[in-house]
Protein backbone atom coordinates (compact mmCIF):
# COMPACT_ATOMS: atom_id res chain seq x y z
CA UNK A 1 0.00 0.00 0.00
CA UNK A 2 1.24 3.49 -0.87
CA UNK A 3 2.02 5.82 2.01
CA UNK A 4 -0.02 8.99 2.29
CA UNK A 5 0.67 12.30 3.96
CA UNK A 6 -0.90 13.44 7.22
CA UNK A 7 -3.74 15.81 6.32
CA UNK A 8 -3.09 18.88 8.48
CA UNK A 9 0.69 19.36 8.39
CA UNK A 10 0.69 22.16 5.81
CA UNK A 11 -2.19 23.92 7.57
CA UNK A 12 -0.30 23.76 10.89
CA UNK A 13 2.81 25.32 9.34
CA UNK A 14 0.79 28.10 7.67
CA UNK A 15 -1.14 28.87 10.89
CA UNK A 16 2.08 28.94 12.89
CA UNK A 17 3.83 31.30 10.49
CA UNK A 18 0.79 33.61 10.43
CA UNK A 19 0.65 33.49 14.22
CA UNK A 20 4.33 34.40 14.44
CA UNK A 21 3.88 37.34 12.07
CA UNK A 22 0.74 38.56 13.85
CA UNK A 23 2.10 38.06 17.38
CA UNK A 24 2.81 41.78 17.74
CA UNK A 25 -0.92 42.58 17.97
CA UNK A 26 -1.08 42.17 21.78
CA UNK A 27 -0.22 38.47 21.47
CA UNK A 28 -3.79 37.31 20.85
CA UNK A 29 -3.37 36.17 17.20
CA UNK A 30 -0.30 34.20 18.21
CA UNK A 31 -2.19 32.51 21.02
CA UNK A 32 -5.18 31.69 18.80
CA UNK A 33 -3.28 30.50 15.73
CA UNK A 34 -0.62 28.66 17.74
CA UNK A 35 -3.32 26.96 19.82
CA UNK A 36 -5.24 25.86 16.74
CA UNK A 37 -2.01 24.60 15.16
CA UNK A 38 -1.10 22.65 18.30
CA UNK A 39 -4.60 21.13 18.44
CA UNK A 40 -4.36 20.01 14.80
CA UNK A 41 -0.85 18.63 15.40
CA UNK A 42 -2.07 16.51 18.30
CA UNK A 43 -4.97 15.27 16.18
CA UNK A 44 -2.60 14.24 13.38
CA UNK A 45 -0.26 12.64 15.91
CA UNK A 46 -3.11 10.40 17.09
CA UNK A 47 -3.86 9.51 13.48
CA UNK A 48 -0.20 8.61 12.90
CA UNK A 49 0.07 6.51 16.07
CA UNK A 50 -2.96 4.45 15.03
CA UNK A 51 -1.28 3.38 11.73
CA UNK A 52 2.34 4.59 11.52
CA UNK A 53 3.12 2.56 8.40
CA UNK A 54 0.46 4.44 6.39
CA UNK A 55 2.01 7.93 6.68
CA UNK A 56 5.26 9.34 5.38
CA UNK A 57 5.57 12.89 6.77
CA UNK A 58 5.74 12.41 10.53
CA UNK A 59 9.04 14.30 10.82
CA UNK A 60 7.40 17.34 9.17
CA UNK A 61 4.56 17.04 11.68
CA UNK A 62 7.04 17.13 14.57
CA UNK A 63 8.62 20.28 13.11
CA UNK A 64 5.21 21.91 12.64
CA UNK A 65 4.26 21.05 16.22
CA UNK A 66 7.45 22.67 17.56
CA UNK A 67 6.75 25.82 15.53
CA UNK A 68 3.18 25.93 16.88
CA UNK A 69 4.45 25.58 20.47
CA UNK A 70 6.98 28.38 19.96
CA UNK A 71 4.31 30.68 18.50
CA UNK A 72 1.94 29.86 21.36
CA UNK A 73 4.60 30.64 23.98
CA UNK A 74 5.60 33.89 22.24
CA UNK A 75 1.96 34.93 22.03
CA UNK A 76 1.43 34.27 25.73
CA UNK A 77 4.60 36.18 26.66
CA UNK A 78 3.66 39.15 24.48
CA UNK A 79 0.11 39.16 25.84
CA UNK A 80 1.37 39.15 29.43
CA UNK A 81 3.83 41.96 28.67
CA UNK A 82 1.05 44.03 27.11
CA UNK A 83 -1.29 43.39 30.04
CA UNK A 84 1.47 44.28 32.52
CA UNK A 85 2.26 47.48 30.64
CA UNK A 86 -1.40 48.55 30.60
CA UNK A 87 -1.71 47.69 34.30
CA UNK A 88 1.32 49.83 35.21
CA UNK A 89 0.73 52.85 32.99
CA UNK A 90 -3.01 52.79 32.38
CA UNK A 91 -5.01 52.58 29.18
CA UNK A 92 -4.92 56.32 28.48
CA UNK A 93 -1.11 56.43 28.60
CA UNK A 94 -0.91 53.49 26.19
CA UNK A 95 -3.25 55.20 23.74
CA UNK A 96 -1.29 58.46 23.98
CA UNK A 97 1.93 56.61 23.22
CA UNK A 98 0.30 54.93 20.22
CA UNK A 99 -0.98 58.30 19.01
CA UNK A 100 2.53 59.79 19.26
CA UNK A 101 4.01 56.91 17.27
CA UNK A 102 1.39 57.34 14.56
CA UNK A 103 2.15 61.07 14.37
CA UNK A 104 5.88 60.33 14.01
CA UNK A 105 5.13 58.02 11.09
CA UNK A 106 2.94 60.68 9.49
CA UNK A 107 -0.28 58.72 9.95
CA UNK A 108 -3.14 60.88 11.13
CA UNK A 109 -6.39 59.78 12.61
Amino acid sequence: MEQQKLPNVTIIIVLSILGFVCCCFAGLPGILLGGIGLFLAQKDEKTYRANPEDYSNYSTLKTAKIIAIVVLVLGIIYFLMTAWSIYNTGWDAQMEQSRQILEQWGIEE
